[in-house]
């Protein structure tokens, strides 16, 4: 079993307490379990009636399952959030609470292949179960494919020459782990940035390999239908095409166009933004937690 203390450490733990607005007698949910040290955290401020139910899709974070009457697991994909409430007989709650990134345990482990420090094979599943892992992107999508997520997901500016140079090298032997793929796309890395070059592709394949970004708005929907009014949505993310998608949400109710408005010309709004700003670290965990550096925290409540 994982140490929780070491599987991963909590980022902005109690800004994340102080923006559920905790009740003792609440139902909150914490949709990316992990090393459970948000849910820890947030049981301390629960009274004897409240009750916690958390999601993790990853086997390892089982592992770390709290023994607490109060607390329930469920080992599946927030994706699935409000059909799970449903079988569990919860039909609202008072608080949402989704950490987006990736746990340091993830990283940390070798044979998941999520990090770039380490020679693995190329995996990035979140589950462990699906079919679709970082090898199977590189070594058959078509360079047009490949041409869109490393320029959407990634964000970068040589997307189109790196997806040409991976379907030409793999002509002549499949890429098949981190030491080989850096091996293939070293001439198209900028000097002096190969770090960031690097995070930019793994963050790309991991995002296609977990649909993150489906996964989160299909998420994102289901928040409005279980929120009670005045329950509050606490999301953390950690990049930009994570966050654009939660500001927008919150502001609006929706992903893209304009706000609706219903005959009289009012705004119809899901929920208040409380956060107005994106809540970031302190520069105190910004130096004992490194991973807190591009963390984004915003809250929203429901409204009527």
């Amino acid at each position: 079993m994982a140490n929780p203390e070491t599987y991963h450490v909590p980022v902005m733990l109690q800004e994340c307490m102080d923006a559920l607005a905790i009740k003792a007698d609440g139902v909150y949910v914490d949709v990316t379990f992990g090393g459970g040290g948000h849910s820890r955290e947030l049981l301390k401020k629960l009274g004897p009636n409240g009750r916690l139910i958390a999601f993790d899709q990853d086997p390892d974070a089982v592992n770390n399952a709290i023994d607490d009457p109060r607390f329930t697991l469920v080992h599946q994909n927030f994706r699935f959030l409000k059909n799970n409430l449903r079988l569990l007989g919860v039909k609202y709650v008072d608080g949402i609470l989704g950490d987006l990134g990736v746990s340091s345990h993830q990283f940390d482990s070798p044979e998941r292949g999520f990090s770039i420090r380490y020679d693995a094979d190329l995996d990035m599943r979140m589950d462990r179960v699906s079919e679709v892992d970082a090898r199977s992107i590189l070594n058959n999508y078509a360079e047009e494919d490949l041409h869109r997520i490393f320029g959407m997901y990634g964000e970068i500016q040589n997307a189109r020459s790196l997806a040409k140079t991976i379907v030409t090298a793999r002509l002549s032997g499949s890429i098949d782990t981190v030491v080989r793929l850096k091996e293939v796309i070293k001439r198209l890395v900028p000097k002096g940035k190969e770090h960031k070059y690097h995070a930019q592709v793994f963050q790309a394949l991991r995002i296609e390999v977990n649909q993150e970004l489906e996964v989160l708005q299909t998420f994102l929907e289901q928040t409005t239908s279980v929120l009670k009014p005045g329950g509050r949505l606490v999301v953390m993310s950690y990049h930009s095409l994570e966050d654009r998608l939660v500001k927008s949400f919150m502001q609006k109710g929706k992903f893209r166009g304009e706000v609706e408005k219903d005959f009289f010309g009012n705004e119809i709004k899901p929920f208040k933004v409380i956060s107005r700003k994106a809540i970031t670290a302190s520069s105190d965990e910004l130096v004992i937690n490194n991973r807190s550096r591009s963390a984004k925290l915003r809250v929203a409540e429901r409204v009527d």
